[in-house]
């Protein structure tokens, strides 16, 4: 006897097919099991899927059924709340649902078949063996003394059911209380398990050094494993397994990690919960921070947000209950071994400022024209290096310069397949865009007049590099950081970007010779702004912070305020420094409120500031967006197809119901509207309304459909709905 069975399969949602397939099975199949199927001449990995509702079953005649080619048995069948997460992200972020599921298992477990799986389940559970009896063994192991502001956070997290808002200032020791609250959680329960997601993979080694130190002496080497695209196929797929067999206690990851199959799971972390990076910006557009809120409902498990500088949303959702707020927000507001230093909030109250960087704007209209580093911040560098102390530059663009230009014709080195500027690299003399990656050597004269003095504008990472060098050549160090590294030696200088990281161990590298005192001066992006423990960094200077005050995007502010927070958070972390550490900000708007509230670091300040505006231009958090993008061969074709689908909004069932809390905006198109030839345009959807906002996406799919197979939309490629998008 066959059994039809529902099988979900990785199929786009512009294929028409959102939903399982239905095949024929020898025996019942347990919902989760993973299979192989045919499709096509292919076949693929399927996830044998829920029976849908009786009444949408389409009839289907049994003879054209086709039978699953065989299970891939050893591994246990996906849990029921991983199956519902899945459906949960599809429909919310307008996905298939198999193309989210197949997503979210490892690529090399997509590609092999029975046979050889089942060689790589052997050889996964000789090298996995057996962590050490936690039973006797003191599980305070290198466990460390806690504040009182840590300990009344644990406390709290310990007895109230979350979600928490951790927001603690930038050195309070937020990592060792997700380390402490782990350590009690499997203390206190064998088979939990716990998530811990960061942001971007260069942050995920050195916390996975932190948790591994503190755990695995207790559970085992392989009790704490880590999930990033930066990892190769055979790592990706052995972690994952660890983690869905339970071996794996903790799973460190980025925001793909907030998918891993985890039976025992009891506590998911979130740090730096404010990133944008944690909203995936390909395929399904899924924000893995709300999800991991959503799992933690789903699953019955704690979740801990943490920031110095939470997201608005997540401040918004954290204000009193009696306010409608959400989460519980715990609140670090000194560092951990600082000297605590009254500092005055807006309303001329004191509070701690535990040890945080003294801020110091500098007008840059009282500079010279064209001056890059301002005399003062020039001096300040001086004096911190001549005393053995590091000093952190931030500046948010590699490259040499972002354009390069001829004066006579006004020549710019502009890119034949984007509409953006391809940027001048010094180091190896090439333009090179970083939208579509087209690279040239750069030209002997002017491609448009031949005039030989053709010269950057702007600066980048690069230039900064070469100018601090010259600046500073005649200062040498007064003390001696390190053996290698004695006094009376030049400026050591050091540039960490996605440009000096290329190479497979390069960031490592250059982040130890920086801990180790080899280093005087670090220039880098926003890759060194956050995250990173740097103790000898004792001044942090910005010296371009005015790029994103008056830009379009309503999220500009937050960014930049955020990015300038975590980057003044490098400085003055050893409180065996004694000498003040600083934060320089060279602007030429010195009173704008973002400056005056990073002066005090008054985070909540900027948030009520920030959240006002927001409300009263109906702005998220106070309303809910999506956007519509299409891509195609001319600008023409794009935008046809999106104001088609706008017009087809009014055909819709329940129109009359829906458009009254619907806003359409005209298609426009985008900040970068051509990319490798590809020309781009959006349009948003905004409704106060989320649920109202979630039935008209689901609704209007089909009239999406059915606007990019019109004549006028012909040269259409592709067309993607971003739900709550992060930058418009």
């Amino acid at each position: 006897m066959s059994y039809p069975t529902p099988v979900l399969v990785h199929t786009p949602v512009h294929s028409l097919v959102a939903g399982p397939l239905t095949y024929l099975s020898e025996h019942p199949l347990t919902p989760g099991t993973l299979v192989r199927v045919p499709l096509g001449k292919r076949e693929l990995m399927g996830v044998v899927w829920d029976h849908p509702a009786p009444d949408t079953v389409l009839p289907t005649d049994p003879a054209k059924l086709r039978a699953i080619a065989g299970t891939l048995d050893g591994i246990d069948p996906l849990g029921a709340n991983w199956r519902q997460l899945v459906t949960f992200a599809a429909s919310y972020y307008q996905r298939a649902t198999g193309e989210v599921a197949l997503a979210a298992l490892p690529p090399q477990l997509r590609d092999l078949n029975t046979l050889q799986l089942g060689r790589r389940l052997k050889r996964h559970a000789k090298t996995a063996g057996v962590g050490p009896d936690a039973e006797g063994i003191d599980t305070t192991l290198n466990s460390i003394a806690l504040t009182a502001e840590q300990t009344a956070a644990i406390a709290r997290i310990d007895t109230e059911p979350g979600p928490f808002l951790l927001f603690g200032t930038t050195g309070s020791g937020k990592t060792e209380v997700y380390l402490h609250t782990v350590q009690q959680l499997l203390a206190r329960d064998p088979d939990a398990q716990a998530l811990v997601m960061v942001p971007e993979i260069n942050l995920t080694p050195q916390l996975e050094a932190r948790f591994t130190e503190r755990f695995a002496p207790i559970y085992g080497e392989h009790a704490v494993v880590a999930m990033h695209s930066g990892m190769t196929p055979a790592q990706r797929l052995k972690s994952w397994l660890a983690a869905h067999s339970g071996a794996a206690r903790i799973v460190l990851g980025t925001r793909m990690a907030v998918f891993a199959s985890m039976p025992g799971l009891k506590l998911i972390v979130v740090d730096e919960e404010h990133d944008p990076s944690y909203k995936q910006q390909e395929g399904a557009r899924y924000s893995a921070r709300d999800l991991a809120v959503y799992r933690g409902r789903l699953e019955g498990a704690k979740v801990m947000l943490g920031s110095a500088t939470p997201s608005l949303e997540s401040w918004h959702h954290s204000r009193p209950a009696e306010e409608g707020g959400r989460y519980v927000r715990l609140h670090m507001p000194s560092r951990v071994g600082a000297a605590v230093t009254p500092r005055l909030t807006t309303d001329g109250v004191a509070t701690p400022g535990g040890g945080l960087p003294l801020v110091r704007r500098v007008d840059m209209n009282h500079q010279p024209k064209k001056c890059v580093f301002s005399v003062p911040l020039l001096k300040a560098i001086a004096q911190r290096i001549e005393k053995g102390e590091q000093c952190m530059v931030f500046l948010n663009r590699r490259g040499y310069a972002p354009v390069l230009h001829c004066a006579d014709c006004d020549w710019k080195s502009e890119c034949q397949h984007c509409s953006a500027f391809r940027v001048f690299h010094k180091i190896d003399r090439t333009l090179r865009c970083h939208h579509c990656g087209y690279t040239e050597r750069v030209p002997r004269a002017c491609p448009a007049c031949g005039n030989p003095d053709i010269a950057p504008m702007g600066r980048g990472t690069e230039q900064l590099e070469e100018h601090l060098a010259e600046l500073l050549s005649h200062v040498r160090r007064a003390n001696s950081v390190t053996e290698d590294c004695p006094e009376g030696q030049p400026v050591r200088i050091v540039r960490i970007d996605a440009d000096s990281t290329k190479l497979k161990g390069e960031l490592e590298s250059q982040l130890a010779r920086v801990h180790a005192g080899d280093v005087d001066v670090l220039i880098g992006t926003q890759m060194i702004a956050k995250g990173h423990d740097f103790r000898r960094i004792t001044l942090v200077a910005a010296v371009n912070a005015d790029s994103a005050l008056f830009s379009s995007d309503f999220r500009a502010p937050e960014r930049l305020f955020s990015l300038l927070m975590q980057a003044a958070g490098r400085a003055g972390r050893d409180a065996g420094i004694t000498s003040a550490s600083e934060m320089w900000v060279q602007t030429f708007h010195p009173q704008h409120p973002l400056f005056e509230a990073l002066k005090r670091h008054d985070y909540p300040a900027f948030a009520q500031q920030q959240l006002e505006e927001r409300e009263q231009a109906a702005m998220p958090p106070f309303s809910f967006q999506a956007l519509v993008r299409a891509e195609a061969r001319t600008q023409e074709a794009a935008q046809a197809f999106l104001l088609a689908a706008s017009a087809g909004a009014a055909g819709l069932e329940h129109a009359e119901q829906l458009l009254p809390h619907i806003a359409i905006y005209p298609a426009v198109p985008m900040v970068i509207q051509r990319v490798a030839n590809i020309e781009r345009a959006q349009m948003l959807i905004e409704s106060p309304n989320r649920a109202a906002l979630q039935r008209f996406l689901t609704d209007w799919q089909a009239v999406l459909h059915a606007s990019r197979a019109l004549p006028e939309s012909r040269g259409l490629i592709r067309w993607a709905v971003d739900v709550d998008p992060l930058a418009i």
